[in-house]
């Protein structure tokens, strides 16, 4: 059931930007392995082989810290209204970090320069192999709409806020290791 691809084509570009949810999965040899969601609408496909999602401020900094000591990433996005269908995303990543001439240019071109309060960094993947299974098994679920909770919090938290909260819990990963997040400082 499961079928291989060297890169996306349009029907699964399609059924990308179609999602509102994507989970990211990253670790290192000796790490534990991270699996987080994320909100469909902060991924942008780059190219056939490329993607990339504006991150947000969180209660760590796993993915960007495996990124860092490894760069192994899969993105999963599952079908939970329509025809069943999960898509793996295989390959390698980075972070761009905030503030970066990268990440304003990225911010500009993949994100209409819209950049929301509370972003931290953008983390880019290079595909290398994309998988499409059956998703039978995937419960059928309706979309309501986004949560406004971690948009609220950042405003309440203001620039200064954010820059002291990421420096306290995003500096290292759960085990100890170097996120990157402030290297340029």
């Amino acid at each position: 059931m499961a079928k291989q691809f060297p890169s996306l084509d349009k029907n699964l570009i399609d059924f990308i930007e179609r999602q509102h949810i994507f989970f990211v999965a990253s670790a290192t040899a000796d790490s534990r392995v991270n699996v987080s969601p994320k909100g469909g609408g902060s991924l942008r496909v780059l190219d056939a082989n490329k993607v990339a999602y504006l991150d947000q401020t969180g209660s760590g900094n796993e993915t960007s810290a495996h990124m860092l000591a490894d760069g192994r990433m899969t993105i999963m996005f599952c079908a939970f209204e329509g025809l069943p269908m999960i898509l793996r995303l295989y390959g390698r990543g980075r972070v761009v970090l905030r503030g970066s001439e990268e990440y304003q240019q990225l911010l500009v071109s993949a994100f209409e320069g819209n950049e929301p309060v509370g972003a931290r960094q953008i983390v880019i993947e290079d595909v290398d192999l994309v998988q499409t299974s059956c998703g039978y098994s995937v419960p059928l679920y309706a979309y309501q709409e986004d949560r406004p909770n971690l948009l609220r919090w950042a405003e309440a938290q203001g620039e200064e806020g954010l820059d002291t909260y990421r420096r306290t819990k995003n500096v290292f990963s759960m085990d100890g290791l170097p996120t990157g997040l402030f290297d340029a400082d």
